[in-house]
């Protein structure tokens, strides 16, 4: 994350600033959080798909992702908790 904070503060905030020709850098939005999400629904029958997913998002946000199961049980989508 610290990557996709540093290029917002170096590149974006610039860019921002002279397309809407804000006078200030405190007029340019700032960033809370960042949130990546991915959906695998073929990981029901086959776990390669979510680690390999797990691990290109950990590439991107430099953080390891946390794999969350579904809460319900829900037969029509095939889920299982």
């Amino acid at each position: 994350m610290i990557r996709l904070k540093d290029k917002y503060k170096n590149e974006v905030v610039q860019q921002l600033m002279k397309d809407f020709s804000y006078g200030n850098i405190m007029e340019v939005p700032k960033l809370k959080s960042i949130v990546l999400n991915v959906g695998m629904g073929e990981a029901i029958q086959d776990i390669k798909p979510l680690q390999a997913a797990a691990r290109e998002l950990a590439v991107i946000s430099g953080q390891q992702a946390v794999i969350t199961r579904a809460k319900k049980s829900i037969a029509a989508f095939k889920l299982r908790e």
